[in-house]
């Protein structure tokens, strides 16, 4: 069989048929698994369905989630046929997914719910904050003596270096928070919706240089969960049809794909063609990019490593206003987790699919169709990893 020829069939054989959420807040005062389980039936609803015609259920986490045992029990759930959790933060969400895809292909579920639920702000903190709970790994041995600590401090090496290379600016890396925290106004869900203006930007308190408190995404308390089927059975459920045309993963030596010490590119550029090949398409079709942006230049380093721009080229992409609901490429139009909240990954997708829909209301990009979403891209060679 040629390469890729076997996920190629896969191509539009499984959809998402409902999505739902709970709440984002900075202090729900709630369980993981009271939150998982409003977005769990939220999206059961969503789809048309009864939590009673769920078989598989997913997630990933960092010790701060509900287990699937226990939200199938609390479902009153008798026969779960497939259940998949992984151990794992931002670069897992769409890996689940695809996980997910390829159960419900392979017949193992009928019905799969994909959730994330978490106290990111209020309970165990990501990025080694609220006390440095960071996932214990063997390059942290070696970090720990540079101060390399927290992913703002290791991303921020990525940031400089694009920035010593390719002259990328701060107003650059700040067009990018100010055009999602725009879009972040037109969302309801979203945390932050004051608008920004560049010296707003400017003026925030230093994080690590070249990152400055509004590069960094959110810390958020909240959950969404997707319901995936088949095609044949998504098209007799209660939503438009939105089908997975293709996914792709990759790992390198060290977890984490970086090419000999290169910080401006990122495993993106690694698993982009197989992406594409997979769903048959090019990045000049995309019409909808919901990147991952745990900061800013996360998504600067996405737009030139899935093609979307040049190497070199992503601060001034940013900038020129390509990235806007009109632009060329809109990126994150909910707000992303820089002014939405940051859910680990799941709310990328779940935004994805209401723009494929059509049901983005005020945010809604004008005949989208076909929409990229993307885990953490892997640069960083200090990130603790489990």
């Amino acid at each position: 069989m040629a390469d890729g020829e076997g996920l190629r069939a896969l191509r539009d054989q499984t959809a998402i048929a409902g999505i739902g959420y709970a709440p984002f807040t900075r202090d729900s005062g709630r369980t993981p698994l009271s939150l998982a389980l409003e977005a769990i039936l939220a999206a059961v609803d969503d789809a048309g369905l009864a939590a009673g015609d769920i078989d598989g259920i997913a997630t990933h986490h960092v010790n701060d989630s509900a287990p699937v045992h226990e939200v199938a029990a609390a479902l009153g759930l008798r026969d779960v046929t497939w259940y998949h959790e992984e151990f794992g933060g931002g670069s897992r969400a769409p890996a689940v997914i695809s996980q997910a895809a390829l159960a419900v292909a392979a017949g193992a579920s009928r019905y799969a719910v994909v959730y994330r639920a978490l106290n990111g702000r209020s309970g165990v903190r990501m990025g080694a904050s609220g006390g440095g709970r960071a996932a214990p790994g063997a390059e942290l041995q070696y970090q720990q003596p540079y101060g390399l600590l927290a992913p703002s401090q290791s991303y921020a090496l990525g940031a400089r270096m694009h920035m010593e290379r390719y002259g990328t600016t701060s107003e650059q890396l700040g067009a990018i928070a100010l055009q999602q925290r725009a879009n972040a106004a037109k969302n309801e869900r979203a945390l932050m919706r004051t608008p920004l203006t560049m010296a707003d930007y400017l003026s925030s308190r230093m994080i690590a240089d070249p990152f400055r408190l509004l590069d960094c995404c959110l810390e958020t308390d909240g959950a969404c969960a997707v319901v995936l089927t088949s095609h044949a059975r998504a098209a007799d459920l209660a939503q438009p049809v939105v089908t997975l045309r293709g996914w792709a993963s990759a790992l390198g030596p060290d977890d984490l794909s970086k090419p000999g010490g290169d910080l401006t590119r990122s495993s993106s550029a690694l698993v982009a063609p197989r992406l594409y090949s997979m769903a048959g398409v090019g990045p000049g079709e995309v019409d909808v990019a919901e990147l991952y942006d745990a900061f800013t230049f996360s998504v600067l380093v996405q737009l030139e490593d899935f093609g979307f721009c040049a190497k070199g080229e992503g601060g001034a992409f940013a900038a020129s206003g390509a990235i806007a609901p009109d632009g060329a490429l809109p990126v994150n139009t909910h707000g992303g987790f820089l002014s939405e909240g940051y859910v680990h990954g799941l709310n990328h997708v779940t935004e994805a699919v209401s723009q494929l829909r059509g049901q983005a209301d005020d945010r809604q990009v004008d005949g989208a169709a076909i929409a990229v979403c993307s885990a953490q891209p892997g640069i960083s060679p200090a990130r603790p990893r489990p």
